[in-house]
């Protein structure tokens, strides 16, 4: 694959590849931009007024899977953009490889969503009310954010956040030719991403998965983690940060600006309730 020479230059490693692809794939990565901005503003007029705090209900499951898979475009492919764009570049096929490469990335986000929502189910079915804030609820949100700090600096963590940082071993690893590969690639590198973000999607939930404030933070953190050249200032800083936010919830939300506290007569739990 001599195309690939200058991707893979002497002296290369890390982001470099992915910043020299999203320069020549510029107007890929332009379009990507502009729809995840399009995203951020549907999601930002759906979600106006929805925000009920941590463990927020999520609705039914059609209006959930297709809010969450909106509101992963708008919070990964910005981050990702240059991965799609280092994956056109070495496919050198058609427009749509590249298109069917970042469905194939968010098929694997809306599985993970799936997950998600059926988790949901099970533990509103089997604690009733006992995930409601004045009860567990506080108490579980504030232990799943340090529980995502924790994450942070496991081996697992740093294994996928490498994959995502440096996909271009991966993607020659396991290259597959044709549209069914792209999906599949994508597919691939979607869950290089799942294994590094889930504990910060899990943190969007305990501060209130219906906020665009929290989306921007989240989305904010794992953007810093992937793109930062300094990858464990990036680390270590986004371990801090929810840590602090996990102590904030456990021990004075009220100061927390933007965390919506449900009160005595509103106290969300994790039901699927529309």
């Amino acid at each position: 694959m001599s195309h690939l020479e200058p991707v893979t230059a002497p002296g290369q490693a890390g982001l470099r590849p992915l910043y020299a692809a999203a320069r020549t794939q510029g107007g890929l990565v332009a379009v990507l931009v502009v729809l995840a901005g399009l995203g951020w503003w549907w999601t930002a007029r759906v979600m106006d007024g929805m925000d009920a705090g941590p463990w927020t209900g999520l609705g039914s499951f059609v209006w959930f899977i297709g809010v969450w898979v909106v509101m992963m475009a708008a919070m990964m492919f910005p981050s990702v953009s240059p991965t799609v764009a280092l994956y056109a570049r070495m496919s050198q096929g058609t427009r749509l490889l590249p298109l069917l490469f970042t469905a194939g990335y968010l098929l694997t986000w809306a599985g993970a969503g799936v997950a998600a929502f059926a988790l949901s189910v099970v533990a509103t079915r089997l604690t009733g009310d006992a995930l409601a804030w004045g009860h567990a609820g506080r108490a579980l949100a504030g232990a799943t954010l340090l529980v995502a700090a924790g994450y942070e600096l496991t081996p697992l963590k740093d294994v996928c956040l490498g994959k995502c940082r440096s996909p271009l071993g991966a993607l020659l690893g396991s290259w597959r030719g044709g549209p069914a590969g792209a999906i599949r690639m994508g597919a691939k590198n979607g869950a290089w991403c799942v294994g590094c973000c889930w504990a910060l999607m899990a943190s969007l939930f305990a501060l209130g998965v219906m906020s665009v404030a929290w989306m921007a933070l989240v989305a904010a953190l794992i953007a810093v983690e992937k793109t930062l050249p300094w990858r464990r200032v990036a680390t270590y800083g986004v371990a801090l940060v929810l840590l602090a936010l996990g102590l904030a919830v456990l021990f004075a939300p009220g100061s927390l600006p933007g965390l919506t506290v449900p009160g005595a007569g509103q106290m969300p739990t994790m039901s699927m309730g529309g």
